[in-house]
């Protein structure tokens, strides 16, 4: 039963705040204030856009479009190793060597497809080791048009480059006056191609693939894959040759959707917005877990993280109600949102369109998000942001409120007067918008009971584990607790949960 309680008026030296006082004689304060708590910085030193990451020898290293790089050796202070498009980038500068071959096709005023604003485009790289031959692999993709595009891959010794242009490898945006400057008709018989992948003189961007956004990873069975794909026909899977990085192109089933060129299509199509794909395995759950954005990458836009789950590299991959978005599907409300727009404490602006994500599992078994975000500052300005990620008892991943500056969740629990008490309380909801999800006060009780003036409930805690159950205004919420820091350095203790593919999280100051 929800305690009774009782408004009293507490006058403070900052000001008048209404709080209740409760049956047990325990003054609780329901007014959101920042009083007092610190605010960090939000720069990290770099702005590194759609960051993918790539871990060597304790050092990190991200790679983002316009040819950008940094590394870091603690994944919050980042120092910048490349930056822009100019023949004296040390890590993608190679590329103007050979940009009469690399541009042939898109990417560049002189390309087939020329760029609508004359410029050169290469976006959106993820490097690999390669465990068969020693060489890193960079894969990328340069793109004209919102739908023409090619995917490209270079090598070098080093993760910081130069990473020597290898060649193509997909190509989208084609129509029947250039498909033939491609490689399609190596692998379908024109008849194919021109039925389906081009509709109306033009190339049938509803059904399949921009080829943008790239990421290559191994399977629990050390195979190699690329995912890959943005808004058009959605996202799609192909398989690679770890000898050599090409694609090993699959025999047709349509009743699988899988095709001979583009290989196997797993969400999306009819120009929704869902892009950046990564898939990341995890083998403590044995899931697969594929993430992609959702909306558009401008700070007002909506973007947003949302990830599925499948026990095979190939799909299929659901949400936490085991459905996914097909062609022209209402996307909003499929996919588990990780982050979108919020506010927190100690965060000096809200954190706007955090999206485009890589992952990772480190030595240690942690795991992490990695992603950039921008801020309700007016601007476009953009920072990266590492955030620990934890499974709940069911698998699902909970990102930590903040971003990871060493924590370590224990194995043992926390007690539960550790985890009582007053919580800045955020829920990142399902929608696809410009809103920023605000904190309200709620209070974890020790009778279980959740109390607040804009959200109530119950919670319960797993004795000897971090696992947390918290059900609020009738959605339930599995998730886990972890003492962390905030931005400015501030211990606090947190939960993060998931529920009907909403996220929820709760930091309590001590």
């Amino acid at each position: 039963m929800k305690k009774l309680v009782s408004c009293v008026l507490i006058v403070s030296m900052v000001g008048g705040l209404v709080a209740c006082k409760s049956s047990d004689s325990e003054v609780k304060n329901f007014t959101v204030s920042y009083e007092g708590i610190a605010t960090g910085d939000v720069s990290s030193g770099v702005s590194v856009h759609d960051p993918s990451i790539l871990e060597v020898d304790g050092t990190y290293y991200i790679y983002g479009s316009h040819m950008t790089a940094a590394k870091s050796t603690d994944l919050l202070n980042w120092e910048s190793i490349g930056d822009g498009y100019m023949k004296t980038n040390p890590v993608y500068g190679q590329i103007y060597d050979v940009a009469e071959e690399a541009f042939a096709y898109s990417g560049s005023k002189d390309s087939i497809i020329k760029t609508d604003d004359g410029g050169t485009h290469v976006w959106a790289p993820d490097v690999i080791y390669n465990e068969s031959n020693g060489l890193y692999y960079m894969y990328y993709c340069c793109t004209s048009t919102w739908n023409a595009s090619n995917l490209c891959y270079g090598t070098s010794e080093s993760p910081e480059g130069p990473f020597e242009w290898q060649g193509a490898l997909i190509y989208s945006g084609f129509t029947n006056n250039n498909i033939e400057k491609t490689d399609v008709l190596d692998y379908v018989d024109e008849e194919y191609a021109k039925k389906n992948y081009i509709k109306g003189g033009a190339y049938n961007y509803e059904d399949y693939p921009n080829a943008i956004d790239p990421t290559v990873f191994y399977d629990k069975d050390g195979r190699m894959w690329m995912v890959y794909g943005s808004w058009s026909g959605g996202i799609f899977l192909l398989e690679l040759d770890p000898e050599t990085g090409l694609v090993i192109h699959p025999e047709a089933d349509e009743a699988n959707n899988v095709d001979a060129y583009f290989g196997k299509k797993l969400l999306g199509g009819g120009h929704i917005s869902i892009e950046g794909p990564y898939i990341m395995y995890d083998a403590n759950t044995d899931y697969y877990y594929l993430f992609v954005s959702y909306g558009t990458l401008t700070s007002n836009g909506g973007y947003q993280i949302r990830v599925f789950r499948s026990k095979t590299v190939d799909g299929e991959y659901v949400d936490m109600n085991g459905e996914y978005p097909e062609k022209s599907a209402m996307h909003q409300n499929y996919g588990l949102k990780l982050s979108g727009n919020y506010k927190l404490p100690s965060l000096s602006q809200a954190y706007m369109a955090t999206g485009h994500n890589s992952a990772f599992v480190d030595e240690d078994g942690k795991e992490y998000l990695v992603y950039h975000t921008r801020f309700n500052d007016g601007g476009e300005n953009h920072s990266p942001r590492v955030h620990q990620m934890l499974m709940n008892a069911e698998g699902w991943p909970c990102d930590l409120p903040y971003q990871t500056q060493g924590e370590t969740v224990s194995d043992t629990g926390y007690s539960k007067d550790e985890v009582v008490g007053r919580y800045f309380f955020i829920n990142q909801g399902t929608d696809i918008s410009s809103d920023i999800a605000n904190p309200v006060i709620i209070y974890l009780n020790k009778d279980g009971t959740v109390e607040g003036k804009e959200a109530s409930g119950t919670w319960s805690m797993t004795d000897g584990t971090y696992y947390m159950n918290v059900t609020v205004d009738g959605k339930d919420y599995s998730g886990v607790f972890c003492e962390m820091k905030d931005e400015a350095g501030t211990d606090v203790m947190t939960f993060s949960a998931v529920g009907e593919n909403e996220s929820v999280w709760g930091v309590k100051y001590k």
